[in-house]
Order: structure tokens, then C-alpha cells, then sequence
């Protein structure tokens, strides 16, 4: 499938979903809305708001707050899940004296943890990063973990054979078959950043996404709530998609699945 149709595609999905929507909140049907306007608002207004937000430049703040947040969060917790999984991988003794401890801390609800860590970091980014970080981690971990458990016992023992030593082993064997494992954790972790960064202003902030959404939440507008879910969507697809170029960049090596989509130009 060629990119221009793919990408027309997606759009059309998102043009369909919208006009139903529209329709939906704005044509009676038997004489009754069947999404009341109060409870759903439509795109119409929704766009407006997000019109609005931008002309007055007053979302930026927010955005550079939430992204800043959101990328330490990110950052953080990829970085300290794959150290953690290659670490774990290569020393079972070690995994197996921690494996209950890790399943404890990963089975706490993080909304829970988000009062906790606001009184211990304060109402500052850090009690939000602290919180995307703990949702990151561990979808990091399990993956890189997983990830260089499945490399080939067959491309093990070669390697052994020729003499390569731990180090040389990591680089050139554990690592490049961790690589797909850990950029597909990466995507779903970039989700997870955000969603942490969000929560914490939601519960409590100044500034942020969150905030605005929570501001919204509390004086009724629909729209407004609307409008700050477009945009944090929006936001995560942009980070998103600088995920899947770095991991294009390094897993240029990788061959194409068969059931993939082909994207040309």
C-alpha cells in the first residue's frame, strides 16, 4: 500500500468519525438529539476552542510544561527499564530472588502512588515524573527482559565458540535481539509517559494539559475537555512518530515481516 493511500485512508476514518459525531450532536432524529450537545459537544465547537487556545498562544505554556514532563518521565524510566532488563536477563539467580518483588510494585495502582509521590516531591514536575516513570519502567523492563531471554541458543553457542567475551556478547548479540522488543515497549511507553505527566496535573498542578482539562472538568465545558483530549492526542502521535523514526534509523538491519504493510513513496 502506497503511503499517499494509507494516508488518506487514515484520514478518512478520522473525517467519518467526526461528521458522525457532528451529526450526531446537532440533527434531531424522531424529534430528539441522541447525543445531547450538553454532555457530548460536537467538533464544530471543540475546533474553536483549540482555535482558540492557539491564537491567544496560551497553550503553549501548558504543552511545554506537559512536554517536558512527559519526556523526563520517558526518558527516565526507558532508560532505567532496559538497563534493569538486560541486567535481570543475564543474571537469573538475581531475577529470581526480585521476580516477586518486581510483580508487587508493578500490580500497585499508579493513581494511588500519584497523592504519594505529590507529598513527597510537592506539586513541582517532579511528583508527575515520578509517576511516568513508574508506568514506563516496568513496560520497558518486561519487553528488553523478554527480549534477550528469546535470543537464539544457536546464535549463543556460536558466538561462545568464536571466543567473544560478555561484552562482546551484549553488542553484538543480546543487544541487536533485544532492539525489536524494546522499540515496540518504546511506542507503548510514550503513551504511558504522557498518561503519567497528565494524571499527576490532573490530581493536582498549576500548569499543564492536565490542568486545562481538569480546569474544564469543573466549570462544565464539555468542549473544552474535548479539546484538551485533541490535543494531548495529537501531542502523543508527534512523539510517537519521533519514536518510530529513531527506530527506523536503528533497525534498518531488521527484515520486513511478510504481513507488513509496505509503505512507499
Amino acid at each position: 500500500m502506497s503511503r499517499l493511500k494509507l494516508v488518506s485512508l487514515q484520514l478518512l476514518v478520522a473525517v467519518v468519525a467526526l461528521a458522525v459525531w457532528q451529526v450526531l450532536t446537532t440533527v434531531p432524529i424522531a424529534g430528539k438529539l441522541l447525543l445531547p450537545p450538553f454532555f457530548f459537544s460536537n467538533p464544530v465547537d471543540v475546533a474553536a476552542q483549540v482555535y482558540a487556545w492557539f491564537a491567544s498562544g496560551m497553550i503553549w505554556k501548558h504543552l511545554l510544561i506537559t512536554l517536558w514532563e512527559s519526556l523526563l518521565a520517558f526518558v527516565i524510566g526507558s532508560v532505567a527499564g532496559v538497563l534493569v532488563g538486560f541486567w535481570f536477563a543475564r543474571q537469573p539467580r538475581v531475577a529470581a530472588v526480585f521476580d516477586p518483588y518486581v510483580k508487587m510494585f508493578n500490580a500497585l495502582p499508579r493513581v494511588v502512588l500519584a497523592p504519594i509521590f505529590t507529598l513527597w516531591l510537592g506539586l513541582g514536575i517532579w511528583s508527575k515524573v515520578a509517576l511516568g516513570v513508574t508506568l514506563v519502567f516496568f513496560v520497558v523492563f518486561f519487553n528488553v527482559y523478554q527480549g534477550v531471554k528469546e535470543t537464539s541458543a544457536t546464535l549463543v553457542d556460536n558466538a561462545r565458540m568464536l571466543g567473544m567475551s560478555e561484552r562482546q556478547m551484549m553488542r553484538h548479540v543480546f543487544w541487536p535481539s533485544a532492539l525489536s522488543w524494546m522499540f515496540s515497549s518504546l511506542h507503548t511507553a510514550v503513551g504511558f509517559a504522557v498518561v503519567g505527566a497528565v494524571v499527576g496535573e490532573y490530581l493536582g498542578a498549576a500548569a499543564g494539559l492536565g490542568y486545562l482539562i481538569q480546569q474544564a472538568e469543573g466549570s462544565f465545558d464539555v468542549a473544552g475537555v474535548f479539546a484538551g483530549m485533541f490535543v494531548l492526542s495529537v501531542f502523543v502521535i508527534l512523539i510517537d512518530l519521533a519514536v518510530s523514526m529513531v527506530e527506523k534509523r536503528l533497525l534498518v538491519w531488521r527484515p520486513q515481516p511478510g504481513g507488513a504493510v509496505q509503505q512507499t513513496d
